[in-house]
């Protein structure tokens, strides 16, 4: 990193999980849900690989690994439960899911 410095890097990560956050609240289509919550994933990981990179500690970048290991099972497990809910219906929104309610 020679060229930016952390608080650069943070402000991205910042920006990126304002915007997977603005996009989970305001959206209704599960995929876009989905894919913010795959930003704010991102922007996490960020955070930590320039934090991990800055401060000259490998920690940080063996968590963002797992996040992202973790990110995937999530995408896969997600993607999964909104084909299985979504597939018979014609309009895709959130509010209309009670199928998984007790």
């Amino acid at each position: 990193m020679p060229g930016a410095t952390l608080e650069a890097y943070l402000a991205v990560a910042a920006l990126l999980f304002g915007i997977g956050a603005m996009g989970v609240l305001l959206r209704r289509s599960p995929l876009a849900m989905l894919m913010s919550v795959e930003i704010m994933w991102s922007a996490a990981g960020l955070a930590l690989v320039a934090a991990a990179r800055w401060w000259l500690d490998m920690s940080g970048q063996v968590l963002t690994f797992l996040a992202m290991t973790v990110a995937a099972a999530e995408v896969a497990i997600g993607l999964a439960l909104v084909v299985i809910i979504f597939r018979p219906r014609e309009r895709v929104d959130v509010d209309d899911v009670h199928d998984l309610a007790g």
